[in-house]
């Protein structure tokens, strides 16, 4: 588990440095702050599991098998990366390892996962699905009338609510009069939960412990986890709508930082061990920007793949008729 937070952690900076060189195309979204919340509660699915990350999930998605090359090459928008260059961060998918890639649109992917799940149960399968939403999305259409229809047919979902202070720039304060996401699940009748988000452990056992009741048939739940966003919603975005001292006191409740001192503290991880993993993180990410930094840019003439049936092999015909 520290291998995983470790590795999210070190993708997350090594990125803002792509960002500032100019390699990163398009926005970067930081999940610093948030690695705990997200590690611990991919580690409670089971292997044939489904999880849908938001954009500052990137630790979930690695746990559940996504490769660094990956991110990066996504982040970069190289014709290797996963969408061929077509989206770009945590926007794709790969549903043998178990995870959806998003919707943008927040509180979307709610009613879409409250199907898969409800496939899951009409096949009999011992399977759970897994959905993040932001404490914005919470006040969208879409997340309630997908936790309506998941309450009322009993679907294998755990739905977890990431309240980190912002939807974007707005505080929590100013979208919703309730003071605990988690009391929004008694309107559906299912069981909700907050717990403290940068509790790497408190995490993991409150998901295993919703996944397990969902695997065997005790429907949706809701899991409210209490962390933050350090850094903006995007590279770009300034963070002067957050105050500096919120910000500090929250980087001193650091979710890694606290999970080392309670694992070293019970010599569950000696200071050589963590030396080794830290190396191996630190290599494995030079190997990987290494070899998707000289990938290539996607060819423009590849811009019509996907969207056709059939897709033209030569120049489009619309493309002739300006040059002709």
């Amino acid at each position: 588990m520290y291998y995983y937070l470790r590795l999210t952690r070190s993708l997350d900076e090594r990125l803002s440095n792509l960002y500032r060189q100019g390699k990163v195309i398009g926005g970067l979204y930081s999940s610093l702050g948030q690695e705990g919340e997200s590690v611990a509660s991919a580690y409670a699915l089971g292997p044939g599991d489904l999880l849908s990350p938001l954009i500052r999930n990137l630790g979930s998605m690695l746990v559940r098998g996504a490769q660094p090359v990956e991110i990066l090459r996504q982040y970069m928008a190289k014709a290797t990366s996963p969408t061929a260059g077509r989206e770009m961060n945590v926007h794709f998918h790969d549903l043998r390892q178990g995870y959806l890639g998003q919707i943008s649109h927040l509180g979307d992917m709610v009613p879409v996962v409250a199907g898969i799940a409800l496939s899951f149960k009409l096949r009999r399968q011992a399977r759970v699905c897994l959905v993040y939403v932001g404490d914005g999305a919470t006040s969208t259409g879409a997340f309630h009338e997908g936790v309506a229809f998941a309450a009322a047919r009993g679907v294998p979902l755990v739905i977890v609510l990431e309240h980190n202070g912002y939807a974007y720039s707005t505080p929590t304060a100013r979208q919703t009069a309730v003071a605990r996401l988690a009391d929004k699940a008694k309107a559906y009748g299912i069981p909700g939960r907050t717990v403290d988000g940068n509790d790497v452990l408190a995490v993991y056992e409150a998901s295993k412990e919703y996944v397990e009741r969902a695997r065997g048939g005790g429907g949706p739940a809701v899991l409210e986890v209490v962390t933050y966003r350090r850094r903006g919603h995007a590279q770009h975005d300034d963070q002067r709508y957050q105050p500096k001292d919120e910000i500090a006191a929250w980087e001193r409740n650091d979710p890694i930082e606290r999970f080392v001192r309670h694992i070293t503290e019970r010599g569950w991880l000696s200071e050589d061990d963590r030396r080794a993993i830290d190396g191996r993180v630190e290599a494995q990410l030079d190997r990987a920007i290494a070899e998707s930094e000289h990938d290539p840019l996607p060819d423009a003439g590849s811009g019509l793949s996907g969207v056709y049936l059939d897709p033209p092999t030569s120049e489009p015909l619309w493309f002739r008729s300006l040059h002709a």
